[in-house]
């Protein structure tokens, strides 16, 4: 997995972080493509659910909850990143060239 995490990095052009989404740009060098892919900003494995019952009978541990669970952006040593998230959501507008050794746009 981290041979993946490698071969996106270099994709990676731009990343915009709002308060609901990550947006990450991928830019292939070989054809000057851009691929926009929107994932929702939370934990990889899966949305915070929190029901209105929790809310309203434990608000600050629900507000604890859905503010303070930690959310990797990217890194070389795990496997669940929004990054990796993104580029998966996205990946069939890639293919990887052996004879450039990267991906590129098709």
């Amino acid at each position: 997995m981290q041979r993946i995490h490698e071969n996106i990095i270099p994709l990676l052009d731009y990343i915009k972080i709002d308060s609901f989404y990550v947006v990450c740009h991928f830019k292939c060098n070989v054809t000057n493509k851009k691929i926009v892919s929107s994932v929702p900003f939370e934990p990889y494995s899966g949305a915070i659910e929190i029901s209105w019952q929790e809310m309203l009978l434990h608000p600050i541990k629900s507000y604890n909850r859905y503010y303070h669970t930690p959310i990797t952006i990217y890194a070389n040593d795990c496997h669940d990143t929004i990054v990796l998230k993104a580029f998966k959501k996205v990946s069939s507008k890639f293919k990887w060239s052996v004879e450039n050794g990267k991906y590129i746009s098709v």
